[in-house]
């Protein structure tokens, strides 16, 4: 019975030590910030809400997906606009491909980019109240890429508070 008791009392020890070595290793793997806004992938990211689906077509050819943070979500289901300090959205994209169980069917092959809009009115005044993050693998893409979010954005969408993104019911 000792023995078993001793064996448990490893286990357990052992299943804490790789849990805390996840956690370690989770926290150490956060994204660099991104140049000029300082943005980050936002922790939990991957359990947000679903806002939209999108495809890109040539050249990038790609599908994409954007889910919002609760204060995106309460927005959009309340039609606010603008959207309020504390809105993110994420962006994730990935190369399309063809399914192998379902020939007529897209599906997302390579990850391509996580992008980020975070709104903080008074950090970013000088963007619409946005910041950008584009991440390729984790890491912020240059500073020349990000100086080009901004411009797109209000040149396309600044009567929507530079959102591209509609809820899809």
């Amino acid at each position: 019975m000792q023995r078993i008791r001793t064996v448990c009392a490893m286990l357990s020890g052992a299943l804490l030590l790789g849990t805390l070595a996840d956690h370690a290793w989770a926290e150490a793997a956060k994204s660099a910030p991104s140049p000029i806004y300082g943005v980050t992938i936002p922790d939990g990211y991957r359990g947000w809400q679903m806002i939209a689906p999108a495809e890109e077509a040539a050249p990038l050819d790609e599908l994409r997906v954007v889910l919002g943070n609760p204060v995106a979500i309460k927005a959009i289901e309340n039609s606010t606009l603008p959207y309020p300090d504390g809105t993110i959205l994420v962006k994730l994209a990935y190369k399309r491909k063809q399914s192998p169980e379902f020939q007529s069917a897209t599906i997302p092959g390579t990850p391509t980019t996580v992008q980020v809009m975070v709104k903080d009115s008074r950090r970013y005044a000088s963007t619409g109240g946005w910041g950008y993050g584009r991440f390729i693998d984790g890491q912020p893409v240059d500073a020349a890429q990000h100086q080009t979010c901004f411009a797109c954005h209000a040149a396309k969408v600044k009567d929507c508070d530079y959102v591209f993104t509609r809820f899809a019911p």
